[in-house]
């Protein structure tokens, strides 16, 4: 069960990922009164940052193999601390500055940990049973992220401070166990060399054709699901009227995903990664068509097109890293942040269909529209093929590799 040790942190990896890019904007919205515009400013703004360092975190961690544990720790820790004070501002500092500040760090942090822990896993003997692990357990990390903040911001307004604050001691003893379990029971990675300098890692990633060919179609995919990430709750809410069930409709979703994920790991090994990467996204582009004949009260329906969506995210988390690891050389920290930053990016460009929506006079609470429609459901359907299309360029002559999946 050593995969099952290293793939544990991919639970609270989740549970910090997935209120940051999907509840965050909406408790602030909606519950701290942020307006939409400056909102997604400043989301747009410290998702920037964050992409802009990855790269250099990776290619840090690639300088100094030996202290990558270290500093995994240290970005735990801070990635604890900066959770909790995004839920709990304090009254004497300004709203948005707060907001700012807290998500550099969290970002930072979070980043740190995942191109480090990303690494490791690829440098592991029977890689596809690491990733199976991972991401199985980060499903679940998302499952519970899923329910238990949605629970609590539906709940009693006076209830709602004193519960985040459980929440986030839940979620710094989840850390604490899966790091612990990680630096003791996990398999080591093999002990490398450092990399070369800054210059000739990024040289040698430029004249990588295969990663080339990866980066444009990794882009695209990641913007077409950091748009409805960013939008989910306004649309449960506005669109169909039903915010109050906005954790179940997650929990599908991510339900779906976790379900899907040994189904593609399966297909994986007896088609490829790239073949069944395309079916992913075919599948994601049937479910937000439905999403985008959808309307108050058609929750079934809804319903249906979260599961087939989740479905398809299971191979959007399991096969890209594969394929990654495939095109890359001994330069794994440099090419996993390549990657972060590109899906950084892309939460970032996401982030900017707040204020495009305030534009379009499309406000919180108020019912949705249009508008709201075409930037859920409509723009993601069109990245998800312009990705497909882009993937046509892939090739690598690496083999799949199939592991160990104990």
């Amino acid at each position: 069960m050593s995969n099952a040790a290293y793939g544990l942190l991919g639970a609270p990896l989740a549970m910090a990922a997935l209120p940051l890019f999907v509840q965050l904007p909406a408790y602030y919205a909606t519950h701290l009164g942020m307006a939409l515009a400056p909102l997604g400013v400043v989301l747009f703004a410290a998702r920037l940052i964050d992409m802009l360092q990855d790269p250099l975190l990776g290619h840090l961690l690639d300088r100094a193999p030996a202290r990558r544990r270290r500093w995994m720790t240290l970005g735990a820790g801070v990635l604890v601390l900066a959770f909790a004070a995004l839920w709990l501002p304090p009254s004497s500092v300004p709203t948005g500055a707060w907001l700012a500040l807290m998500l550099v760090v969290a970002y930072g942090a979070h980043s740190l940990v995942n191109i480090a822990y990303l690494a490791w896993g690829a440098q592991l003997s029977g890689t596809l049973g690491a990733v199976a692990w991972r991401e199985g357990l980060g499903l679940a990390g998302m499952l519970t992220a899923s329910l238990i903040p949605a629970a609590i911001l539906a709940g009693d307004p006076a209830q709602v401070r004193p519960r985040l604050v459980a929440y986030s001691l839940a979620f710094a003893l989840v850390t604490a166990i899966a790091m612990l379990a990680l630096l003791r029971r996990a398999p080591a990675a093999p002990q490398r060399e450092a990399s070369a300098g800054w210059r000739d890692t990024w040289r040698a990633l430029a004249g990588n054709r295969p990663l080339r060919a990866l980066l444009l179609p990794y882009f695209l995919n990641a913007l077409s699901v950091a748009i409805p990430a960013t939008l989910a709750l306004f649309y449960i809410a506005d669109q169909l009227g039903a915010p109050q069930l906005s954790g179940i409709f997650l929990a599908c979703y991510f339900g779906a995903a976790a379900c899907g994920l040994p189904a593609w790991t399966a297909l994986a090994r007896k088609w490829g990664p790239l073949r069944c990467w395309r079916l992913g996204m075919l599948l994601s582009v049937a479910g937000f068509c439905g999403a985008a004949m959808l309307g108050k009260g058609d929750l079934i329906a809804y319903a249906a097109v979260c599961i087939a969506a989740g479905a398809a995210l299971g191979a959007d988390l399991a096969l890209p890293p594969v394929l990654l690891g495939q095109a890359l050389g001994d330069r794994l920290g440099a090419g996993f942040g390549l990657f972060t930053l590109l899906g950084k990016l892309a939460l970032a460009v996401a982030g900017l269909t707040l204020p495009l929506l305030a534009w379009l006079d499309y406000i919180p609470g108020h019912g949705g529209g249009a508008s709201l429609v075409v930037a859920y459901a409509v723009l993601p359907c069109l990245f998800k093929l312009l990705a497909m299309a882009a993937l046509g360029r892939f090739t690598t002559s690496v083999s799949f590799t199939t592991g160990s999946t104990t």
